[in-house]
């Protein structure tokens, strides 16, 4: 079976979640600082081709604040040709504030998430104190992305909105809406080809994980250390199947399940929202101010008659943008992430009954990284759909979009279907139009000869539902689980002593715990 990594995850979220839940994020202030260099590991190991890859020195200089130190590594751009064209990765390090014991990767998901941006605003919040005294914390962005040379597909704000938000002439689920999906996907994929080049056809797993060996070696250390959150532990485990030798402690957090399609994993994580949807209402329903009342069953009926009305009524935001039902299951999947975004859910509620369009729009805007002045963070959804039709099967699997469709909703049958308008239907339709060929990558995913890697689960994440961190511990021979009995994606470094306490001890002293401690 084609392996699904999918799965829209966004843990690239996390930095404007921070602004959101009042964290805040670290402020960007240049800072001066010299230069340095660092010596790569041995590489004796290493085909003679790809030698310059694995001994290139890299030059660090600062970057950021509370430390923080910059620079590049060239790789292939064709890992099957490295003797051609060439490309650049951004890196970002957090020195160990005591005695490192190496390198540690961090990937915050995505696909198209900005581990530079992780860990160069944020370092604080991504890993526990006693982390960054142990390890060099390493940020990097995957190929395609942002501040690596990255893919370019619309290149004008107004273009990307259309394709975003634009609204449609014919009802969503029909064939004429179809139509003009088919049209604008048509489009975009000749767009992203047109300003992209060569690139568009190598930004998969594979790709990606032989880059992540390549900074193993050029940091200096012989293994890799890797913390790897949503999509995140999707490159981990490619890399672990590919390198099991050189894994050194892995900790994948809120895992994908490499071993379901496509569909079936929209499916499953749409069922996991609609828990997550569940779950709030269980919360709100007792308060004083919880714009709903009566049972859960009647309140997550009335969000979908919401759903099911508000292309009718046209509601606009104060910029002019018209409100249609996929962009309404944005915002309200983007704050189910965590228990702690459920306010502003309540909120969103509470707004749209009165007409008022701006709230969901701030969190669907949070979620497809757009800013209030109306440009773009970074180019994270652009990456997300180019790596699912790179590495997916939903441009092939033969399903028809209305029944693909259809399955979603009888999976979650509150926001599967208006999620899916705006995710496995433009994925479909792109995918199957898409201008380079899919990916080879690995067909399982055990692992044979790895160290104990760690699989983090929580067991009502709606992102990465539990069952993918059971399956994936299995499947990795070396594979151990540790569970966390709670809400949100993903889990650790958020202040539960027993998930951060066990990741540390593993991270720092190598402890496997006895049994799933069941946090």
């Amino acid at each position: 079976m084609t392996t699904s990594r999918r799965v829209g995850d966004l843990a690239v979220v996390f930095a404007a979640a921070l602004a959101l839940s009042g964290c805040g994020i670290l402020p960007l202030f240049p800072v001066g600082g010299g230069t340095a260099t660092s010596s790569p590991a041995p590489a004796d190991d290493v085909p003679a081709e790809l030698q310059p890859f694995y001994t290139q020195q890299l030059d660090w200089s600062g970057c950021g604040a509370s430390g923080i130190d910059c620079t590049e590594v060239t790789v292939p751009l064709d890992w099957s040709d490295p003797t051609g064209d060439t490309m650049q990765l951004a890196v970002a390090r957090h020195r160990a504030t005591g005695a490192s014991l190496g390198s540690l990767l961090i990937n915050p998901g995505g696909p198209g998430g900005s581990g530079y941006d992780f860990v160069h605003d944020s370092v604080d919040y991504i890993v526990t104190q006693d982390v960054l005294a142990n390890y060099d914390v390493i940020g990097f962005d995957p190929r395609g992305v942002n501040h690596s040379d990255p893919i370019a597909c619309y290149t004008d704000a107004a273009d990307q909105d259309e394709w975003l938000y634009g609204t449609y002439s014919s009802a969503y689920g029909t064939q004429g809406w179809l139509d003009e999906l088919t049209g604008r996907a048509e489009d975009w994929a000749s767009a992203c080809e047109e300003n992209t080049g060569a690139l568009l056809g190598h930004l998969d797993a594979a790709s990606v994980a032989r880059d992540m060996d390549v900074m193993r070696a050029v940091l200096g250390d012989t293994e890799l250390h890797y913390l790897g959150y949503s999509y995140g532990t999707y490159l981990g485990t490619v890399y672990a199947e590919l390198f099991p030798e050189k894994v050194g402690r892995m900790v994948l957090d809120g895992a994908v399940d490499p071993q379901v399609g496509d569909l079936d994993a929209l499916a499953v994580q749409m069922a996991g929202f609609d828990s997550a949807l569940r779950a709030y209402m269980q919360w709100c329903l007792p308060q004083s101010d919880c714009p709903f009342s009566g049972s859960a069953d009647t309140a997550l009926k009335s969000v979908r008659q919401m759903l099911d009305t508000v292309d009718a009524r046209h509601f606009v935001a104060s910029d002019g943008r018209e409100l249609d039902s996929a962009t309404t299951a944005t915002g309200i999947i983007f704050t189910l992430y965590s228990e702690s975004y459920w306010p502003y859910l309540s909120e969103l509620f509470t707004d749209l009954r009165k007409g008022d369009a701006d709230t969901v729009f701030t969190y669907a805007d949070a979620y497809n990284g757009r800013q209030a002045d109306g440009s773009y963070s970074d180019n994270s959804m652009d990456i997300y759909t180019a790596v699912t039709c790179d590495e997916g099967t939903l441009g092939s699997d033969g399903v028809d979009v209305f029944d693909g469709l259809a399955k979603i909703d009888a999976a979650a049958p509150i926001l599967g279907r208006y999620a899916a308008y705006d995710d496995y239907a433009v994925l479909k339709v792109v995918c199957a139009n898409w201008p380079v060929p899919t990916a080879t990558l690995p067909d399982a995913f055990t692992a044979d000869g790895a160290a104990p890697i760690m699989v983090v689960g929580t067991t009502n994440d709606p992102a990465t539902p539990y069952a993918n961190a059971k399956s994936l511990a299995n499947q990795l021979s070396s594979g151990f689980l540790v569970t966390y009995q709670g809400e949100g994606h993903t889990i650790y470094a958020q202040g539960v002593a027993c998930v951060d306490d066990t990741v540390d001890a593993y991270l720092i002293s190598g402890t496997v715990p006895a049994a799933d401690p069941q946090c």
